[in-house]
């Protein structure tokens, strides 16, 4: 699958700051797949994409709501049970990829329990019945800059892997 994005796109999201860097590869990527990350569409994919969207619905979903959230809302298997921590680990993120092995424990211990349909209050209950997830918001909120700006600097260093860039 190519991806095609505009140099001027680009300098531009650069001036404003290494999210909407980020931003710009994560938003043409996933429009070059019709919006929509399934097993086809990944098959399309570099690895380096699928990461870098891995990363983003990482990144949305715990600080919005927790790593309670991200596996209830069902991107556990996702993010836990494919070489996302690996792929982390060899762009450079060794605490990040770390602590996604330790989301994945708590994943593999309690991730049946945490995806069960509920109501809204059942949901912000899970986080009072669950605080061992805690540990890990607060350990991604700390160390997600750094690996936001690692990340933006992997795309930099390997800018083919994630797109084409026309003048």
């Amino acid at each position: 699958m190519e991806v095609k994005i505009n140099e001027q796109e680009i300098l531009r999201a650069a001036d404003e700051g290494m999210d909407a860097f980020i931003g710009v590869f994560h938003d043409a990527i996933l429009e070059s797949i019709g919006g929509e990350l399934n097993a086809d569409t990944m098959q399309q994919l570099h690895p380096d994409q699928v990461t870098l969207l891995a990363y983003e619905r990482v990144r949305d979903e715990v600080l919005d709501g927790g790593f309670i959230q991200l596996i209830h809302n069902g991107y556990g298997p996702f993010i836990f049970l494919n070489p996302f921590a690996k792929a982390m680990r060899l762009w450079g993120a060794r605490e990040f990829c770390n602590l996604i092995y330790k989301g994945r424990r708590l994943f593999e211990e309690y991730g049946d329990e945490l995806t069960k349909d509920c109501t809204d209050e059942e949901f912000m209950a899970l986080f009072e019945q669950y605080p061992m997830f805690d540990d890990l918001d607060d350990e991604f909120v700390e160390m997600e800059e750094e690996v936001t700006e690692l990340v933006a600097r992997y795309i930099d260093e390997n800018i083919e892997n994630f797109a084409t860039v026309v003048k």
